[in-house]
């Protein structure tokens, strides 16, 4: 029998699990901090958890066909939670992750030519101009503590910005990367009002949130200035993601984006690409380095492979399994939040208009009635011939919303954790757990020091 069958997986640290009794003030006073540690162990164990905010009930699900219901098969009956918009209108405006209705049909179905496998394929050569790029400065620090949470946002800001622009993020990444952490520090926190007070009803935080959205939007209008003063051969198939949504047009009007959509468009793009894929390529590496065993399947099966197309990307079925798993214990997006428009009924629950329904992946991707060993580091799970329920799993989100960035996303983690575990051996330099903090994104609570040898 293979050793790594039977050997104790290894489960990473996470937060102290709240109390159940936890009052809504202190429940309130977590949340600002991190999400995640609000959640006490019912929530982990009971299919359908029902509370109250303010004058509206709540509702966690994590029943598979209730999740189901709610985001493919009455998905318009739900829509974003007034602290979600809140929260997302200034960085992505109204873009594909917060359009509603007629403009969210349009958009989808303008922008899903750009985000084919073919497209995908065709965008990988600058996925791997930069990896080379990243692991010939990595042979540079062999011999001193490494902080790879800072270089796996380095390195994907650079590859968005490529398969974006066609050009490096050297003079603009310094700029971008401060726009994300100045917004999640502070303005894209939830504070009381962000969640009590209707959407048309501004904040003193929407202020300032409004005077990030004016600076944030006219750094993206330059970027995409820059790109067009590039130009582009005339006759010549697209070069990147830019010129496949700019020439991108509704199949049923023929219409393209307006220049004002398109800002909102590719800010969505570039956000949601870079920054989710830095933290999950961070999540991947850190449980390697607690996990030496299997960071050597990984390597073993990257030996010899030149993981330069999306074939060689799709023969790394057990490093998929890495990133799949990874994803389940620290989902980017951990939370998803609606509101109901009308009234439902979700597994014999009654909601009423107003009515907040959560889908947490954090809690979803651990319940422990859905999941074997559910806080274990087990990437074979997902190697079986029995998948997890498609509901059960949801690191991109499911129905007619799932992300549309998803296979782009897959390709470029896979291709990133291959080729870096091919390339070095990771070890962490500390051993002070790192307690995953659900803000934004799921992030880690600080950035530990990792020390790389050459294989």
């Amino acid at each position: 029998m293979n050793i790594a069958s039977v050997r104790r997986p290894i489960i990473p640290p996470t937060p102290p699990r709240a109390p159940d009794n936890l009052s809504f003030f202190g429940r309130l006073a977590v949340i600002r901090q991190n999400m995640i540690a609000t959640w006490g162990q019912r929530a982990y164990e009971e299919e359908i958890i029902q509370g109250r905010f303010f004058l509206h009930k709540s509702f966690i699900l994590n029943r598979p066909d209730a999740i189901r219901h709610v985001l493919l098969s009455n998905y318009e009956n739900y829509t974003r939670t007034p602290a979600g918009i809140r929260m997302l209108r200034p960085v992505l405006g109204e873009g594909l992750l917060l359009a509603e209705g007629h403009a969210w049909t349009f958009q989808r179905r303008t922008l899903s030519p750009a985000f084919t496998p073919r497209a995908t394929a065709n965008l990988v050569p600058h996925m791997t101009a930069v990896l080379d790029e990243t692991i010939a400065k990595l042979d540079a620090r062999t011999n001193e503590p490494v902080d790879l949470r800072e270089i796996m946002q380095r390195m994907t800001l650079e590859i968005a910005g490529r398969t974006m622009f066609s050009f490096g993020m050297d003079r603009h990444g310094p700029t971008l990367r401060n726009f994300v952490m100045e917004y999640g520090e502070r303005l894209g926190r939830a504070y009381f009002l962000d969640m009590v007070l209707p959407v048309s009803w501004p904040t003193p935080m929407d202020r300032a949130r409004a005077r990030f959205r004016t600076r944030w939007t006219e750094f993206v209008a330059m970027l995409i200035a820059e790109r067009r003063a590039a130009g582009k051969k005339d006759g010549a198939p697209p070069r990147d993601l830019f010129d496949l949504m700019d020439e991108a047009r509704d199949p049923d009007t023929g219409k393209g984006f307006s220049d004002a959509q398109l800002v909102d468009e590719v800010a969505t793009m570039i956000l949601a690409g870079h920054e989710t894929t830095a933290t999950a390529l961070f999540w991947a590496l850190y449980l390697l380095a607690l996990d030496p065993d299997t960071q050597e399947e990984v390597a073993s099966e990257t030996r010899g492979e030149h993981l330069d197309s999306i074939a060689d990307i799709d023969r790394q079925k057990f490093t998929r399994a890495v990133i799949d798993e990874t994803m389940r214990l620290y989902p980017p997006a951990f939370l998803i939040a609606r509101a109901a428009r009308d009234k439902d009924n979700v597994a014999g629950a009654a909601v009423s208009k107003g009515d907040i329904i959560m889908i947490a992946p954090w809690l979803l991707h651990r319940h422990e009635k859905l999941w074997d060993q559910p806080n274990a580091f087990i990437p074979k799970r997902f190697m079986s011939k029995e998948p997890p329920d498609r509901f059960a799993y949801l690191p991109f989100g499911a129905g007619p919303r799932v992300c549309i960035g998803a296979p782009f996303a897959q390709a470029e983690s896979v291709l990133a954790l291959a080729r870096l575990i091919g390339a070095f051996r990771v070890e962490l330099a500390d051993r002070n757990p790192v307690i995953p903090h659900g803000v934004v994104t799921t992030q880690p609570d600080r950035s530990p020091l990792f020390s790389i040898t050459r294989r």
